[in-house]
């Protein structure tokens, strides 16, 4: 019987954010939302700060210029917070 290793390398490509929730769309068609409350500067940003994010790599990773805010794709599946 064999095995077949599949390496996750989860990458972002859009995302959004409500009045509580981050909401990440994976390029795999996964859809990730965490609650802003985990994120003290994400959770006290203004709706134009959270809409100002780009990504971080291929995709690995979310970053927030105005907040001084990254967030890596692996973190989120884990839930670190």
């Amino acid at each position: 019987m064999s095995t077949l290793a599949v390496e996750l390398h989860p990458q972002a490509y859009n995302i959004k954010c409500t009045d509580v929730s981050l909401i990440v769309e994976l390029v795999d068609g996964r859809t990730i939302s965490v609650p802003l409350v985990w994120f003290p500067r994400l959770a006290q940003a203004t709706k134009k700060q959270l809409d100002n994010w780009e990504l971080l790599g291929d995709g690995e990773g979310i970053h927030w210029p105005e907040v001084d805010e990254d967030l890596s794709i692996n973190g989120l599946l884990v839930g670190v917070h």
